[in-house]
């Protein structure tokens, strides 16, 4: 079937012996990334196939090719030519799981500035395609072309290309506003099954876009589909299709050997015409396999856009759809056999963040500040310090350690971290941002001493919680317009854990309160005996607890002793009785 498709573009496209020039010397060019025969196929390539016949006539291209020297070579301003772009040209996927939205999503993640043209509106899922609303081509051609014209890009990625119309249209335009590269995704059958394209848009695929790209990237069902309908369920049949494709024009082709029955390995394979590489992969267990080859196309060319080469794109490409596969596996949205995945998970995590606790006022009522030195005295760890504090009633837990090396103290706060996330208790550490970030706690607490507020909230970022230190008002009105998330305010009453300590009181606490609207907690030498005192009403609106130290873990019974500091905060918290003055 490969050698009768090979037939039927030899008579589209007649050949001439006297016009079998090198590729790379070919005055037809369309991408920077290497210099070939807009057409693609020659004399030469197709002598692999024996039974082909060629013909010796004048070669005539059916459509304008324009000379290196009359077209531009790249778009877009000086300034922004600086930062890789990549302009996607596919369908948009309401699920959000593949097309536009996956082909934004990966670049974003590898840091790739990336422009979209809208091809069709779908209607689908995690269970399948329910509708399909194409975009008229002339229209089509208008989004790339504003693009193209004013931001630019280095690489065209095509994804679902749903009309013959919007092929040769897009085809059109690239011979005349080229870029470095073209990938062209051969979107034919979705993930589930669907068929998104007919005869017609192949025939379109392999005529007027195959000649023009730089990479085609088609999985197995997709190239038996491009071949004619020969099985390719081997490596060998992929070589084989592999190199049936590469003859319609392409620079390289990928097949992609997701489907390959019966193996936990799996193996891609690339070819140039010249080389083979077979890419070796392991299969991931998951069901989270929507979007993939949206993904692994669009990393490619944002990889090509960053300045790579082909097969170093590839295997970078390979390697980040394997991270994201990976750290999704388990992943749970829609019902449906095929979920999406989280491209950008090194920016964020779902699952994470759906038990994370976010920061909220009142998790400031009965604040736990540990202190290794004081748990070690009591036999216990931290972790188990904090489990028992929580279980007594603490509602947000801060990690002191002062004493410990950094490789003992991001021990103590991953082990405390998973005795928080179990009870949905927030946790934070003191002043160290680094043990913050490694173990992706829920926030700091910073002393005046400590990186500025500014800083730390432009690192870790507007998710965490940052508390800070303050003894005056005019420090807590700065902590709040830097950022702060709330206040610590005292020492109220002295206390052992730091030395030199000033104390500043009850009043001195209510002056801080009244010096910016964020949250304050009160902390310093703070026990069941005087916690009354300073929770007393009437109070600040924005007093909204108390820290300790001593009075939980410098006891035998952490759980015992937070549990009655926690009883005398609540009493203060009961509605003041309003005298009945009816009659």
């Amino acid at each position: 079937m490969a050698v009768q498709l090979l037939q039927e573009v030899s008579t589209r496209l007649p050949l001439s012996t006297t016009h079998d020039k090198p590729l790379a010397k070919s005055a037809c060019t369309v991408c920077g990334l290497g210099s070939r025969n807009l057409y693609g196929i020659t004399p030469t390539r197709l002598r692999n196939f024996p039974s082909l016949t060629v013909s010796t006539s004048e070669y005539l291209p059916t459509r304008k090719c324009l000379p290196r020297d009359v077209i531009r070579a790249d778009m877009g301003t000086e300034e922004s030519r600086r930062i890789p772009r990549v302009l996607t040209v596919a369908g948009s996927d309401s699920g959000a799981g593949a097309g536009i939205q996956a082909d934004m999503k990966a670049c974003g993640a590898l840091g790739v500035y990336c422009t979209t043209a809208i091809t069709a509106v779908t209607a689908q899922n995690t269970v399948g395609v329910q509708g399909i609303h194409e975009v008229p081509a002339d229209f089509v051609a208008s989004q790339v072309k504003s693009v193209l014209l004013d931001i630019g890009a280095d690489v065209v990625k095509t994804g679902m290309l749903p009309s013959v119309e919007i092929i040769r249209s897009l085809c059109d335009i690239l011979r005349t506003y080229p870029v470095k590269g073209l990938v062209v995704d051969p979107v034919l059958i979705s993930t589930s099954g669907d068929e998104l394209a007919g005869p017609a848009i192949l025939d379109a695929l392999r005529d007027d876009l195959f000649p023009l790209a730089d990479l085609v990237t088609p999985n197995l069902p997709e190239a038996s589909a491009i071949i004619g309908g020969d099985p390719v369920t081997t490596v060998a049949e992929m070589r084989e299709a592999a190199e049936a494709i590469h003859q319609l024009g392409p620079r390289y082709v990928l097949v992609k050997g997701g489907h390959l029955p019966g193996t936990n390995t799996l193996i891609d394979v690339l070819y140039d015409g010249v080389e083979w590489h077979e890419l070796p992969g392991s299969r991931i267990e998951t069901r989270n396999t929507h979007g993939t080859g949206c993904t692994l196309a669009s990393s490619i060319a944002a990889e090509l856009a960053k300045g790579q080469s082909m097969l170093p794109a590839v295997l970078a490409s390979k390697r980040y759809l394997k991270d994201v596969l990976e750290e999704n596996a388990t992943l749970k949205i829609g019902e449906g056999k095929q979920g999406p995945v989280n491209h950008l998970f090194k920016l964020s995590d779902w699952e994470k963040s759906s038990t994370q606790s976010k920061f909220r006022p009142e998790s400031l009522l009965l604040y736990a500040v540990t202190d290794s030195s004081m748990n070690k005295t009591w036999g216990r760890s931290t972790s188990e310090a904090v489990r028992a504090a929580i279980e007594g009633g603490a509602t947000i837990v801060q990690i002191r350690e002062k004493e410990a090396d950094t490789g003992e103290f991001l021990q103590e706060a991953e082990t405390s971290l998973k005795v928080a996330r179990d009870y949905g208790i927030p946790l934070l550490i003191n002043d160290r941002i680094d043990i913050a970030i490694a173990c992706d706690a829920d926030g700091v607490h910073l002393g005046q001493s400590d990186l500025p507020v500014a800083r730390a909230r432009a690192i870790l970022g507007p998710g965490k919680i940052i508390g800070v230190s303050c003894k005056t008002p005019e420090q807590a009105e700065k902590a709040w317009k830097d950022g702060a998330d709330y206040v610590g305010s005292g020492g109220v009453y002295p206390t052992n854990t730091k030395k030199d300590n000033k104390t500043i009181g009850i009043e001195g606490l209510r002056e801080v309160c009244y010096g910016s609207p964020i949250p304050v907690v009160a902390i310093g030498g703070i026990s069941g005996a005087n916690a009354a005192e300073v929770m007393a009403y009437p109070r600040p609106e924005n007093l909204k607890g108390v820290a300790v130290v001593s009075a939980f873990f410098n006891q035998p019974d952490v759980k015992k002793a937070t549990a009655a500091v926690k009883s005398v905060v609540e009493e203060c918290l009961k509605d003041v009785s309003v005298p009945n003055t009816s009659s």
